[in-house]
């Protein structure tokens, strides 16, 4: 007899669906597994024949062998154990073959038969119902996980006995306690207010314009100039996530082996790596089953890196292509995996390796050569990407006593103005494939239709023609032009609006 079912093998975000088949014979016993299994997948031989024998279903003592199909594609991990048990009980007749040739089996089978919950349900249960399957058996730790996708039946286990018994397996019930996945709490529970910063109104209103026009913000400054709180107060500016959006971003939260919970996350996220993160923590990467670094996992919202000059030169020029394209692309030897890279990039830097320097309060000693060094750790084609570039100070104490007089903008009303923009450029774009100003590319900015007057960009006119700022630079003006327009109410861009954009672009030279 043939024993047939399905399972999902991921690469990246797409989902493959393989068939599984298990097939026994005479010979003397074995357990064979091929198609390309990976270590992790070799080993299910032996759990499943141990679960098989602890859930009191045991395998015949023959040769059982089971093809994963397509056999040229890799496939990784432990989550095809409970489609490849279920298709060797099918092949022996203890459960119904045409049962389980009609749902997708996800799941790792623990020595005593138990099933164990696993990473990447929410993807792998969309390519399933993508294509074509209507049920899909699952973990019970991972059932409110894969019940995110609709128009899908899902079918949670306990254990393998369980999972035989709803095949048809003439087993008896027995009560299992299932395993379940610890649940981590909300990430966006303290996103913190705009209202608590201090002074720095430019950086405030930078922070503002960065939201609403989705660009890319670099802040330089002293220690306690207030760079990481501006950073993360950031996503509480940012709207709610649209469906897509929130879809995509629970799905790599699920491929990451992080929690997922009841409910598709509504919040942008923001991920904060350390500077001695290497390339692969930051993008992605990994040997085995290619896993989404930090900058995947702040797809959709905003992507910190504090103390900017001490990462890796080339861990940071990592990010340049994810700059431009909004995707994240990993290569191996057998596999190219893609990932969202639509991030909103936010770097933190000191000034020099002492931090004082241009400090209103403090003396740098570092030598001028000691100070070129450091910011020069950031490649300039990385700062060219970045729209925003704006010097931070230090409070000062008369600055502390208005504080407490008259509190900043709130975060609420910063988002309700956002909205706004965000609005006004959507229905500009939308017979376009682009939805935020940091999206457009330069050549449209500057097509007919939208083309400003020679009057009104006489000022980046100048500094594109003495070497101020690049062509990209003078698009990325433009861009942050649009924005404050927008964040204005008015249809087009003024030239006191280029000259603002042109300071938020070039101010941390000034």
């Amino acid at each position: 007899m043939l024993g047939r079912t399905y399972a999902v093998s991921l690469l990246g975000l797409t989902g493959e669906i393989v068939e599984i088949e298990a097939d026994l014979s005479s010979n003397l016993p074995a357990f064979v597994l091929i198609g390309l299994p990976d270590a992790a997948l070799g080993e299910a031989k032996d759990r499943v024949r141990a679960a098989a024998i602890n859930s009191g279903c045991g395998l015949p003592n023959r040769k059982i062998t089971v093809n994963l199909s397509p056999a040229a594609l890799p496939k990784h991990g432990s989550g095809f154990d409970l489609a490849i048990a279920l298709a060797a009980l099918a092949a022996a007749g203890t459960v119904s073959s045409e049962s389980i040739g009609g749902v997708l089996h996800l799941g790792e089978l623990g020595l005593d038969g138990r099933l164990r919950p696993i990473n990447g349900v929410l993807p792998a249960v969309l390519a399933a119902s993508r294509a074509g399957f209507e049920s899909v058996m699952v973990p019970t730790g991972n059932a409110d996980e894969a019940a995110l996708v609709p128009g899908v039946r899902v079918i949670p286990v306990a254990s393998l006995r369980e999972a035989a018994i709803w095949h048809g397996g003439e087993f008896e019930p027995e009560i299992v306690e299932p395993i379940l996945r610890a649940s981590a709490g909300d990430p966006d529970d303290d996103e913190g207010d705009l209202g608590d910063v201090i002074g720095n109104p430019d950086a405030v209103e930078a922070m503002i314009v960065a939201a609403a026009g989705g660009h890319h913000v670099f802040l330089l400054g002293p220690p306690g100039a207030g760079k990481t709180m501006l950073a993360a107060r950031l996503p509480g500016l940012l709207p709610d996530l649209s469906a897509r959006a929130a879809l995509e971003v629970s799905s790599i939260r699920s491929l990451a082996g992080m929690s997922v919970g009841r409910s598709l996350v509504r919040r942008p996220p923001f991920e904060a790596p350390h500077h001695t993160a290497s390339a692969a923590a930051l993008v992605g990467g990994g040997s085995g089953q290619i896993r989404p670094g930090a900058a995947a996992r702040a797809s959709d919202g905003v992507l910190f890196l504090d103390e900017a000059p001490e990462f890796s030169p080339s861990v940071l020029d990592a990010l340049r292509q994810p700059l431009e394209s909004g995707l994240i692309t990993i290569h191996r030897a057998n596999a190219v995996a893609t990932f969202p890279g639509r991030f909103q990039l936010v770097m933190a830097a000191n000034p020099c390796p002492c931090g004082q320097y241009g400090a209103r309060d403090s003396e740098c000693t570092c030598p001028p050569a000691a100070r070129r060094r450091y910011v020069g750790r950031l490649s300039g084609p990385l700062l060219d990407r970045i729209d925003i570039q704006l010097r931070v100070q230090r409070i000062t104490a008369a600055q502390l006593r208005l504080a407490h007089e008259a509190r900043g903008v709130s975060s609420a009303a910063a988002r309700a103005r956002v909205s706004v923009a965000r609005a006004a450029a959507a229905e500009r774009l939308v017979n376009t494939p682009w939805q935020l100003n940091s999206q457009v590319p330069g050549a449209w900015l500057r097509g007919p239709g939208v083309r400003l007057a020679p009057a009104v960009t006489a000022s980046i006119d100048r500094a594109l023609e003495r070497g101020g700022i690049t062509m990209r630079g003078y698009d990325r003006v433009l861009r942050l032009a649009w924005t404050i327009a927008d964040l204005a109410g008015d249809t087009s861009p003024n030239a006191a609006q280029l000259g603002q954009a042109l300071y938020l672009r070039r101010a941390m030279s000034n």
